[in-house]
């Protein structure tokens, strides 16, 4: 059995292959939170991996899921390991940042435009043109509409956006808060409420800072004034707010908390939490676990008494406390253990969503199982959708379908481990039609529509097209034959008016999407008739890292990047329209600064595409070696799954040919963008069995490798290993947990461009003055002048954030990157400033252009440059 990584994507070889095939024979790759599978578009390159699948074989049964959760790991690990986070830590780090003083000069956006997934011009065999997802933008993880053509869309980590033209022209508008995740929209009263702090618990969901209400949500704007409570909320993830007896509810992820929808001064009221020993200040703070003890996710009121509420809480791969409550005549919340069919033992209640019919006629839920999830070979995770048919939460609940019944209703995902709901703990949305309550809507990897209640589904958004007849390849054609559809992994969900037409809205990995609640269906029960909002006025991209190269066709600089759930996307000198040449989630980026359309293209766990010609291709899909427009060159660390999800990719300062590529392996390859299989890359050094890298540097020849292993809070371990690209003078630094350096995630290092033994080394995570648990140490950036041997904090007046990366300037200034923005000391200076003035934004990556402007890759807003102050 392949490892979960190879046989993603060879399941795309089979696809491939089986094109003129019957649909039955056509093994899907499994859809990703946080990334397409690598598929017959910009999603992977199957034909270079060595191995063909069978028609029969079941592939890895769900590991692109499993894979999936590990980077959500991962990612959360990197800002709290090896303690949790209390309240008040972004809140206190957005003051400390915006007190600053700023340098001068003015960021400019410069993926402001569409993003066009089905370009034409890059309908290559590593990218998913013609799958149909059209224009894109970044996750959307809310939505709310009115029925006066006003629709908010809150994003992952982009902000809250408007649009009063029933979607497209959209303005941002809560740009002024110290977070830009969001977690939950709501309409109440004419008043839009915001939970902050995305809660899908993906690759890279970030905390938030409370909850806020706009009184005028079509014209106003957030502020930091419009804060509901105090810091209660602060540093958690907020995943629904509901409205019952003159309260807004919150289901956090430290449990449900209320307060007074009218009056929004005082405190929160923690209403349930499980385990309150895990909780902030609790007894167990400082426990591995202690963020996944008091997860809620949904909570439903009943209809004909508003003080019967019903709590879902749990943990997505299952816990003890797992279940439903309701208080009892006490008026102490109880697990319930009888609901029908809706299951209440701990191991099948998971991920939850409800929704109720306007007239409270009726109650549906989406449950997802964690036993599926955990165990690691069902088909599915959702344990499946179901009715309350009182309208009652506590029921009794019938079931109404399964994954089986959803795969059959026209659903692009039918393979064995990779049917409807493998990702339910991620990909979850459920909406009744206000004016039928047998008209209901449910979001998984795709969108289902039911007219009968539930009774039957169509998959009006399918995955993609390219599984159906309707597909072909033709780069005349958007999505060849077939009707465009949604971009994959749905969150988001709300039904609204404009210009006396009613549509439903949905939000995805992809951004924002709408059709009529009355629309039309083909004979496959695929809709017809959906409009990407995506129009270039709202940029929520979620980048990774940026890569920038001269574009001596067009003039200027070409730029890319890799984005979560969107591939590589490459813009250049005359473009209007923004184009993807790779797919799935783009990692790291290598680009030639002296030729931008030589790319070194990431995809997770290290497997990396190269292409010399920025991918662009008539359509051919040319798997022939020789003709081919990307090649495969994935270091060995990528077959054995030793790499982290979103691995480190780096070249020499002095020599752009010797490329460095970390897993447990330190990997060397010197025929720079030639490389065309991955036998050329070369073993430099093994940091050890459990270590993997998570930043690299070199200079020279001298290469400078950080690792962590073990990874997570349970005994977390960090290092850094100094050695020589040719695999000489290998050794590990001294670096133990009471050094200078502190036991945190080390996540950026930079060589001055002068001097190989000078090196920069950024700390993610927060200091222990907000860290729950052992030895977080303080400081955020180090410097040695003796290759390793010695550090020292020169974090100064830096604020306390999670520091991304560094960039080491000619001439001696440091540009860091952190998750609330980008920070400058100038050559010579202790002090920091801000560079430039961007939103509360993540920026996980920084880069100096050929022409001499810094690049900034946020997660969130896409990619944005300046010019440093005294500098062109």
């Amino acid at each position: 059995m392949p490892t979960a990584a190879a046989s993603k994507r060879t399941r795309r070889l089979l696809m491939l292959c089986s094109l003129t095939a019957t649909a039955a024979l056509v093994a899907v790759p499994a859809s990703a939170a946080g990334g397409h599978a690598k598929g017959p578009g910009p999603y992977g390159n199957p034909y270079r991996t060595g191995r063909l699948l069978s028609p029969l074989d079941d592939g890895d049964r769900g590991g692109e899921a499993d894979e999936i959760a590990e980077g959500a790991d991962q990612y959360a690990e990197a800002r709290t390991s090896p303690g949790t986070l209390r309240p008040g830590a972004y809140t206190a780090a957005w003051n400390e940042l915006s007190a600053l003083p700023a340098t001068g000069g003015r960021w400019r956006h410069l993926t402001g435009l569409p993003y066009d997934s089905d370009d034409p011009r890059y309908r290559d065999v590593d990218s998913n043109s013609s799958g149909g997802s059209g224009r894109v933008t970044g996750r959307m993880a809310a939505l709310a509409a009115d029925d006066d053509g006003t629709v908010y869309a809150g994003s992952a980590g982009g902000g809250v956006w408007r649009s009063r033209s029933g979607g497209g022209h959209w303005q941002p508008i809560s740009d002024a808060l110290p977070t830009q995740s969001t977690g939950a929209l709501a309409l109440d009263h004419g008043r839009l409420w915001l939970g902050t702090g995305e809660a899908t618990t993906n690759s890279d969901a970030f905390l938030g800072s409370g909850v806020y209400v706009l009184k005028d949500p079509r014209h106003g704007r957030f502020t930091a004034r419009d804060r509901v409570g105090g810091s209660e909320l602060d540093s958690t993830t907020i995943h629904r707010l509901r409205f019952a007896g003159g309260r807004v509810w919150a289901a956090t992820s430290r449990g449900v908390w209320s307060h007074s929808a009218t009056d929004t001064r005082g405190p929160w009221k923690l209403e349930f939490a499980p385990n309150p020993a895990y909780l902030p200040g609790g007894s167990q703070a400082g426990a591995p676990d202690a963020p996944y003890k008091n997860i809620a996710n949904d909570l439903a009121v009943d209809p004909e008494d508003p003080s019967r509420i019903v709590l879902a809480l749990g943990w997505r791969s299952g816990d003890d406390y797992n279940g439903f409550y309701a208080k009892d005549a006490t008026g102490t919340w109880r697990r319930l253990t009888s609901l029908g069919d809706l299951p209440t033992d701990s191991g099948q209640v998971g991920e939850v969503t409800f929704a109720q019919a306007a007239d409270g006629s009726r109650l549906y839920a989406i449950d997802q199982s964690p036993a599926a999830l955990s165990g690691g070979n069902a088909d599915s995770s959702l344990a499946g959708i179901f009715v309350s048919a009182s309208g009652s939460p506590l029921g009794p609940w019938t079931k109404l379908t399964g994954y089986q019944q959803l795969s059959a209703a026209g659903s692009a995902l039918t393979t064995k481990g990779d049917m409807p709901g493998v990702q339910s703990w991620y990909n979850q949305f459920l909406q009744v039609d206000p004016a039928d309550p047998q008209h209901v809507w449910a979001g998984l990897e795709e969108v289902f529509e039911s007219h009968d209640g539930g009774a039957t589904w169509s998959a009006v958004g399918p995955y993609w097209n390219f599984t159906f007849p309707c597909w072909n390849i033709d780069p005349a054609k958007q999505t060849g034959d077939c009707h465009p559809t949604t971009h994959s992994d749905q969150h988001a969900v709300a039904v609204g008016g404009s210009h006396g037409h009613t549509y439903l809205y949905v939000g995805n990995d992809g951004g924002v999407y709408r059709r009529p609640v009355a629309g039309s269906q083909d004979s496959a029960g695929h809709a017809t008739d959906w409009t990407s909002l995506n129009d270039g006025t709202i940029d929520t991209l979620q980048y990774y890292s940026v890569g920038i190269g001269a574009d001596h066709d067009f003039g200027g600089v070409a730029v890319g990047g890799g984005l979560q759930d969107n591939g590589q996307s490459i813009l250049r000198g005359r473009d209007t329209v923004m184009g993807s040449n790779f797919g799935g989630d783009g990692g790291d980026t290598l680009t030639n600064p002296a030729n931008g359309c030589e790319i070194a293209q990431e995809y997770v766990y290290l497997a990396v595409n190269v292409t010399q010609n920025c991918a662009v291709n008539n359509g051919s899909w040319e798997t022939d070696p020789t003709k081919a427009t990307s090649y495969a060159v994935a270091p060995p660390d990528n077959a054995t799954n030793e790499a982290r999800f979103i691995a480190p990719l780096t070249a020499d300062l002095k020599d752009g040919n010797t490329w460095i590529a970390g897993g447990r392996h330190v990997w060397v390859n010197t025929a720079g963008y030639a490389i065309r299989t991955p036998a050329q890359w070369k073993n430099a050094f093994d940091l050890g069995a459990g270590h993997t890298a998570t930043a690299l540097a070199a200079s020279g020849g001298t290469v400078y490798a950080a690792w962590c292993g073990p990874c997570d809070r349970v005994g977390f371990t960090r290092g850094i290993a100094v050695g020589q690209a040719d695999g000489t003078g290998w050794h590990q630094l001294n670096l133990p947990a009471d050094a200078t350096v502190p036991n945190r995630y080390l996540a950026g290092l930079a060589v001055d461009p002068a001097d190989a033994g000078h090196v920069y080394l950024a700390v993610n995570g927060f200091s222990r003055h907000w860290t729950d648990g052992p030895g977080a140490g303080t400081g955020h950036l180090f410097e040695t002048t003796d290759s390793g041997a010695t550090w020292r904090d020169i974090s100064a007046d830096l604020p306390d954030v999670p520091a991304d990366s560094v960039l080491a300037l000619p001439g001696g200034g440091l540009v860091v990157a952190t998750d609330l923005g980008v920070l400058y000391r100038a050559p010579g200076r202790t002090g920091w400033q801000r560079l430039g003035r961007l939103p509360a934004v993540a920026v996980l990556q920084v880069k100096l252009g050929p022409d001499g402007r810094i690049y900034a890759a946020t997660h969130g807003r896409g990619i944005w440059s300046i010019a440093l102050p005294g500098h062109r």
